[in-house]
């Protein structure tokens, strides 16, 4: 068996067929896949260093000709600081006790996701789910993937699904209650990993892609400091 930087030389990306962009209209996006019979845990992880993603069992990359609109985003857990907005919601929220499962299907969890998809994405494709696509989507039989519950009391408001890395976190997907928003529960979720990168010694959150002429993406830049993954390295990104 090679080494682990052998491996990455020698594994297969497929490229896939072109679609409709999920973020810019009018646009065609396509795909850069990893090998999904070749990915581990530890190949993951330097999959993430070159701005890979996971997407249940797949790993990918964007790959549009002429355009290069999305950015892998990663947070420097160690160096942030958060902002005034960001402080009180993480206060507003200390009220929320916080336990960590291993990945498996849990009946509460897929009613909160199908509650989540139905008010936040009707009609985008992701809302006709099913206990076996969520399974699918969240879950890979060689990811060291968590799922962090949130609750208040004996009550589910949400689930985070984050996967373990040798560098951070990786903020897979997170699903939540869709009538609190005063709790700003997708913002603190990723504060929290933040805080729990920290615990850990680790230095990174990646939290996908970023795309800065989509709306529904702003959040992602309010996390300072961040880098983005630009011409095969990561690059600081000035305030």
């Amino acid at each position: 068996m090679g080494t682990q930087q052998d491996r990455l030389k020698t594994l297969r990306l497929f490229l896939t067929v072109e679609h409709p962009c999920s973020y810019l209209p009018g646009r065609q996006a396509c795909n850069l896949v990893a090998d999904p019979q070749a990915v581990d845990a530890r190949l993951y992880s330097q999959l993430a260093q070159l701005g890979f993603r996971r997407s249940g069992e797949h790993v990918y990359r964007p790959h549009c000709a002429g355009c290069q609109e999305c950015l892998s985003l990663r947070i420097d857990a160690l160096a942030f600081r958060p902002n005034r907005a960001q402080r009180r919601i993480w206060q507003r929220n200390e009220d929320l006790r916080v336990t960590g499962r291993r990945a498996a299907f849990d009946p509460q969890h897929y009613q909160l996701y199908a509650r989540y998809l139905q008010s936040r994405h009707r009609d985008g494709g992701m809302d006709d789910c099913t206990p076996e696509s969520y399974l699918s989507f969240i879950t890979s039989r060689w990811s060291d993937t968590l799922l962090y519950e949130f609750c208040q009391g004996d009550k589910l408001l949400m689930v985070a699904v984050v996967d373990q890395m040798q560098d951070g976190l990786s903020a897979v997907y997170t699903f939540f209650d869709p009538h609190l928003p005063a709790r700003s529960l997708g913002n603190y979720a990723i504060l929290w990993q933040i805080h729990e990168a920290r615990r850990q010694g680790l230095g990174w959150i990646y939290l996908g892609y970023w795309v800065r002429n989509c709306r529904k993406m702003n959040y992602k830049g309010n996390f300072k400091p961040f880098q983005v993954f630009l011409g095969g390295r990561w690059l600081n990104m000035p305030d």
